[in-house]
């Protein structure tokens, strides 16, 4: 039973904001880690990949097993994988085995919310669950609830780790004590998948064909990368290169930037149906087109080692991240049908993913490449993929 007074989709969002929170309250606490764990810069961006790692199967098997055991149990396993990956973090920062092991967990939880939650809020904004919501309401409130959860989890987890006591430990407390109130308002959402759905066997189930629809392909794959290589460049790239420059408030830039990058993201989403009506469905493009004009700022960013340049570095990328993911979701989602909405959502999430290993990839070239240089080369690939992405647009 729901609340008669609480629409089902207010009920679900908030284990997607808790899943959230404890995926990206790390990124802000990297320097505490290179500073007070003195791990050195390529083990604190390892920490990063282990997240993205974790995120694979809980983007690519997580939803294919909600669409057989339903949306809830899932997201009921998220939560408690989340809750357990921040006991881990807290209680393991001496120790490079434990920390992966909580950003894998970390990144599982995510990986659910992203996939998993994204479909179930959507089926509980349409009918008969929702009978006022808008179309475009199945796309935006998932991506609004979960930039929101990526924007407060790292600007709180930062103060707390800069100015507050126990800043190994408090951050990651804060995200467990919010996980666990929110468990019994989650066991109010309503199921939203049939129990006399036919399923093939699981090996069936795994398998995507919408990965190969045409308009994915064309349209919704150039473009994926780039949502969180957007925000990897933002928020975990851009504070490394102009740390010379702020002596002890490096964590508090770094916890400045991830927060008015989601939070200009979280702004910008709402205007994404209005943009797509304005633009003919081509906001996706809009969103590429900023992006780019991103990614040269951060190579202006790496000339000049300015912050303030490395602050307006994270607003433009910021409202690319926003309008580029909302407008994927709706790519994806008018092609999908209910039985392969969360599958395809996965795989969709999966590659934007691929970009959040880029700060990875540039701090291990360093000693081959200088990061103008490597910010050069990424901005002329991301011209390339808006050319594609355009073109894609034109083709019917």
């Amino acid at each position: 039973m729901t609340d008669r007074t609480t629409a089902p989709w207010h009920l679900a969002a908030p284990a997607l904001f808790v899943m959230a929170w404890g995926g990206n309250h790390f990124t802000p606490l990297l320097h505490m880690y290179e500073t007070l764990g003195h791990y050195s810069t390529v083990t604190a961006d390892l920490f990063l990949g282990f997240y993205v790692v974790g995120l694979v199967p809980g983007l690519l098997l997580a939803g294919t097993l909600s669409d057989r055991y339903g949306r809830k149990p899932l997201v009921v396993a998220g939560v408690l994988a989340g809750i357990l990956a921040s006991v881990l973090l807290g209680l393991g920062f001496s120790s490079e085995v434990v920390i992966c092991l909580g950003r894998f967990l970390a990144g599982l939880s995510v990986g659910v919310a992203m996939s998993v939650g994204t479909a179930w809020i959507k089926e509980l904004s349409s009918a008969p669950h929702d009978l006022v919501a808008r179309p475009s309401a199945g796309a935006r409130r998932p991506a609004l609830t979960l930039t929101v959860g990526f924007g407060l989890g790292a600007g709180v987890s930062g103060v707390l780790a800069q100015w507050g006591p126990l800043p190994t430990l408090l951050p990651y407390a804060v995200h467990i004590l919010l996980s666990l109130l929110i468990l019994p308002r989650l066991m109010r959402t309503p199921e939203t998948v049939p129990r006399s759905r036919v399923h093939a066997s699981l090996w069936g189930d795994l398998k995507v064909p919408l990965a190969g629809h045409r308009r994915f392909l064309r349209v919704v794959l150039p473009t994926a990368p780039w949502v969180f290589g957007a925000a990897g460049i933002a928020y975990a790239m851009m504070p490394k290169l102009v740390e010379s420059q702020l002596g002890d408030l490096n964590l508090a830039f770094a916890t400045l930037l991830t927060v008015v990058t989601l939070g200009t993201g979280a702004l910008v989403q709402p205007q994404v149906s209005r943009l797509n009506s304005l633009t003919r469905g081509r906001a996706i493009l809009v969103g590429m087109g900023v992006m780019l004009v991103g990614v040269l700022s951060a190579v202006a960013t790496a000339v000049t080692l300015s912050p303030v340049l490395a602050l307006i570095t994270g607003i433009v990328l910021g409202a690319a991240y926003g309008i580029t993911v909302v407008a994927g979701l709706v790519e994806i989602q008018r092609i999908s049908t209910p039985t392969d909405l969360a599958g395809i959502t996965g795989v969709y999430y999966s590659l934007t993913y691929v970009g959040f290993l880029l700060p990875v990839l540039f701090a291990s070239l360093t000693e081959f490449a200088s990061y103008p240089l490597m910010l050069s080369l990424l901005a002329a690939t991301c011209a390339g993929c808006l050319v594609l992405t355009a073109v894609g647009l034109r083709r019917p």
